[in-house]
């Protein structure tokens, strides 16, 4: 009777005023070294993963539904509708319908509109994830379900730990960590369980992203990206012991690169970029496709660095240099991406704040 009483409060709520919520997506170096396989074991080398929150948002809205089912709309993944009590877990909306299952909600339409290209290696579920765990969490509390308002490192963890279980393999935290805060961060793993989940270091402030933008320039492939295929490997050959000496270079390219972005050094940030991608491919060549590989030839020869973002295979491939080469760079990448349909330049600003609640402010 009281969790009745509580969904029909929901949903007189969203009636009267749905909830609304946006999370950043993300660039970055040093991805992989968030997942757990790897930094217990490196823990000594002080591992960290890099990413910049770009101002490319996916967006959250509760609406109220038919009492006992939640329907879920999500702009290039289609639109399911389950029963509270059975909804599935796997498929792409699988994420979605396990975060309502947990907070035990009904009744709700759950609509997802995301900037970026679906399965572009944004870090998009992740931050769909983290957007409706702070719309439902606030709506919820609004109710009088007895729920709290979640900090944003409650949020962080809850979305990681299910999408963890439901992925059913070990999956890591930065997607999570930039949706939810937003900025440019190095990100910090811990070397025992007792320890924090994670340390933030802010690698460039507010003042700093103008400056920042005019050194980037990001590009959809056009094609989407298959990170567990990638992932797979990379954690098979780690667990197998095949080439992990490669990442105790991974971890200090990842360093370097923190280092020489925090003083704004653009030569030597593209050296230690550059420098862990021709390792990662030396283990994983499928990491870029054919166009992958013309970018990034492209990137080099004007004296850039550049990245697959997530674990690569499809999505999308970002660049940092000097501002006068990525200058040069962005027709060049444009004429590239012109050959083949759907792949094209996107907008690499900085998004200043992650998780956003419409009408309750920042997190």
């Amino acid at each position: 009777m009281e969790k009745a009483l509580s969904m029909k409060v929901l949903r007189n709520l969203l009636e009267s005023r749905p909830v609304n919520a946006s999370a950043a997506c993300r660039i970055d170096c040093g991805g992989t070294l968030d997942i757990k396989t790897f930094y217990y074991p490196l823990h000594h080398l002080s591992p960290c993963t890099f990413n910049i929150a770009i101002d490319m948002k996916t967006r959250v809205r509760l609406l109220p539904y038919s009492s006992g089912q939640i329907k879920v709309s999500s702009k290039g993944f289609g639109t399911e509708e389950h029963p509270a009590d059975s909804a599935p877990f796997s498929g792409p909306l699988g994420l979605i319908f396990a975060i309502a299952t947990y907070f035990r909600v009904e009744g709700v339409h759950i609509e997802i509109v995301s900037e970026s290209p679906p399965r572009s290696a944004l870090g998009g579920s992740s931050t769909a994830a983290v957007a409706l765990i702070g719309a439902l969490s606030k709506a919820l509390a609004l109710a009088g379900d007895g729920i709290s308002r979640m900090s944003r490192k409650q949020i962080v963890l809850l979305a990681h730990a299910i999408e963890e279980a439901v992925a059913g393999i070990p999956c890591g935290l930065q997607d999570q960590l930039a949706a939810a805060y937003g900025g440019v961060h190095a990100w910090y793993w811990p070397s025992e369980p007792a320890d924090p989940s994670f340390k933030r270091t802010e690698v460039l402030t507010k003042e700093d992203y103008t400056t920042l933008e005019t050194h980037l320039l990001l590009a959809y492939c056009g094609v989407p990206h298959e990170s567990q295929d990638i992932n797979s490997k990379w954690i098979d050959q780690f667990v197998r012991g095949k080439a992990r000496h490669l990442w105790y270079e991974i971890v200090s390219c990842t360093n370097d690169f923190v280092q020489a972005l925090t003083v704004k050094d653009w030569g030597a940030a593209v050296r230690a970029m550059n420098k862990e991608v021709e390792i990662r491919r030396k283990m994983t060549p499928e990491v870029f496709d054919e166009m992958g590989v013309a970018l990034i030839d492209r990137a080099l020869a004007q004296g850039c660095g550049a990245r697959f973002t997530g674990s690569g295979g499809g999505g999308c491939i970002w660049a940092l240099g000097e501002e006068e080469d990525i200058r040069t760079l962005r027709p060049e990448w444009a004429d590239i991406l012109s050959r083949r349909e759907g792949a094209k330049l996107l907008d690499a600003r900085v998004a200043p704040t992650g998780l956003r609640i419409v009408d309750w402010g920042d997190y």
